[in-house]
């Protein structure tokens, strides 16, 4: 080999092509997740545009029961901020809350003391419980929604009992309230509830789900005949639909965190992924077992050996132990050639009294030399290494 031979990188650091070959798979994974979560957002807008709009005639608008209801000589009337409700509440108006989870907890209360005031009926669609316990106190929904959606009433309710089986099946709601009528029974649990007003002759109802005021199923089992008589019972009707355009602006208290408004699907869906990731790692980790000797495939040269060594002690500031290396292999080597046995070479009190006879010098420098402790910095380091070098030099020329 000559000088100017250079030798080749032993860096034991990952490449720019091995780090992307190792994460590629984990960027496409995600790649595709944020793909389909952009996706179902776009579809669900898509057919959800106008849902629940009395002016809609989309399948998931409200313009057909808007119309029934006009030719029975009620009139409907949509607002979408809270001042609107206020004005226009009073007893003889059914006022229907078509959104109330997406009300602030501020504003929720404000509409919970204006329809007390009123007089009227209050409708509230699909109320989870971050709703209906401020807009219907003493009502709580139940976490698990019902299995199906046709439900027969199986309650004294009028309303319920003239218009028959009904597609309510949501929400189910349990209620603290002894003169209340809980009506299409899931599992024990009703998916209607109406609970008469303490004072002034109104009364609130708790709608489980929407399905009897859509479009497409309006015509369904008795939707028509229950949605006509909830709100048809007075001669106006509010229509409620909570928009940003509400000059109601929430406070810091009441605004909704980030996984408040993540569906609770998505929430178990991730933990899953999270379950599944770590399934995967201990599936597939290194297990680290007793140290096996064992021939290498290949010849390694004794330089990239040492190169590589002196790299991780280097990496991990280990002068203490580069140290203590070079002075155990020139103590090695200095033994056979003073007349010290190899397995003494690491008593100070065999190898030092026959190295200082061996070069007629001082025996305090050579213990420093040879047993001293580890240097403070690189430099002191490398003037260790050049001192044993110049320590073996001599004793071979002796």
């Amino acid at each position: 080999m000559t000088a100017g031979a250079t030798l080749p990188s032993t860096s034991v650091s990952p490449t720019a092509r091995q780090v992307w070959t190792r994460a590629r798979s984990i960027l496409a994974a995600l790649v595709l997740l944020l793909v389909g979560a952009v996706a179902i957002a776009v579809v669900r807008s898509d057919a959800r545009h106008g849902a629940l709009d009395p002016r809609s005639a989309d399948p998931y608008g409200s313009r057909a029961v808007a119309e029934l209801l006009s030719d029975r000589g009620v009139s409907t009337r949509v607002v979408t901020t809270l001042n609107g409700v206020r004005a226009a509440a009073g007893p003889d108006t059914t006022l229907l809350v078509a959104a109330p989870d997406l009300l602030t907890h501020r504003q929720q209360t404000a509409l919970h003391a204006a329809t007390a005031r009123s007089g009227g009926r209050t409708v509230l669609v699909a109320a989870s419980n971050w709703s209906v316990e401020r807009l219907a106190p003493g009502v709580t929904a139940d976490p698990a929604t019902s299995l199906g959606s046709t439900l027969s009433p199986d309650c004294p309710l009028p309303a319920a009992r003239r218009a028959g089986s009904a597609d309510t099946g949501g929400i189910r709601y349990t209620t603290s309230h002894l003169d209340a009528d809980e009506c299409y029974p899931s599992e024990r649990l009703a998916t209607l509830v109406r609970v008469p007003a303490a004072s002034r002759g109104g009364d609130t109802v708790v709608l489980g789900a929407p399905d009897i005021l859509y479009n497409k199923r309006l015509d369904k089992q008795g939707n028509a005949s229950l949605a006509l008589q909830l709100l048809g019972s007075r001669p106006y009707l509010v229509w409620y639909l909570p928009s940003l355009s509400d000059t109601s602006v929430p406070t810091a208290d009441d605004r909704k965190g980030f996984f408040d408004l993540l569906p609770s699907g998505w929430l178990w869906g991730t933990l899953q992924l999270f379950i599944a990731a770590a399934v995967a790692a201990l599936w597939r980790a290194r297990r680290l077992g007793p140290l096996v000797p064992e021939k290498l495939p290949v010849a390694i040269r004794a330089s990239e050996t040492v190169e590589g060594r002196a790299r991780l002690y280097r990496k991990a500031d280990a002068r203490d132990r580069a140290a203590g290396a070079l002075r155990s292999t020139t103590r090695i080597r200095l033994a056979p050639l003073i007349g010290v046995p190899v397995s003494q070479a690491h008593a100070p009190e065999a190898l030092l009294p026959a190295l200082s006879t061996h070069l007629h010098s001082d025996g305090q420098n050579l213990h420093s030399l040879l047993f001293g402790p580890p240097p403070g910095d690189d430099a002191a380091l490398i003037a260790l290494t050049d001192q044993l070098d110049a320590l073996e030099r001599e004793v071979r020329r002796s």
